[in-house]
């Protein structure tokens, strides 16, 4: 299985290892070999709280690794009038006679709170090659499932402002 992310996905992510092997790598060793000094290591809170962060920064440059190694690349275009990667999407909910709006990104960049869904979520899947106009079925679960139509699409790129996830 791959991740789809964009080659600025590929650009941030290459950043983040880069800087957690040569920056934060040899700080939290130190602080490890610091706090060993303390004295007994079964009562060492300082000890165990670095050790902990050595292995939280360690599976991070893991993840890292592995999702450079075996994503695949793609290049966000759509056509003018169809709902495309970074784009921003202002909809009317049916059911609930509201409007909303989110932009749609990879899902590394996704945060719900900030209104940036994945392509890959529910409402992406739905949204992406539409058109202005088009009253689309978001299918959340076997069991429930919404209508939204289209109002506006904002067309947008991949600027790498958008952050990636950390954790």
């Amino acid at each position: 299985m791959y991740d789809e992310l964009t080659q600025v996905d590929i650009d941030k992510m290459k950043q983040e290892l880069e800087y957690r092997i040569s920056v934060v790598r040899p700080k939290i060793l130190e602080e490890v070999k610091f706090t060993r000094s303390f004295g007994d290591l079964s009562e060492n809170a300082e000890y165990h709280a670095a050790k902990r962060e050595r292995g939280r920064n360690e599976s991070r440059i893991r993840y890292l690794r592995n999702m450079i190694k075996t994503a695949k690349i793609i290049k966000p275009q759509s056509r003018a009038d169809e709902v495309g990667l970074f784009d921003t999407v202002e909809y009317y909910v049916e059911e609930d006679d509201a409007v909303e709006s989110v932009r749609i990104v990879t899902s590394l960049r996704q945060n719900s709170l900030e209104r940036l869904i994945s392509r890959e979520s529910p409402m992406g899947k739905a949204v992406m090659g539409r058109k202005v106009g088009d009253r689309v079925c978001v299918k959340v679960s076997d069991e429930y499932s919404y209508y939204i139509v289209i109002r506006s699409i904002v067309k947008g790129n991949d600027d790498a402002s958008l952050e990636i996830r950390k954790f």
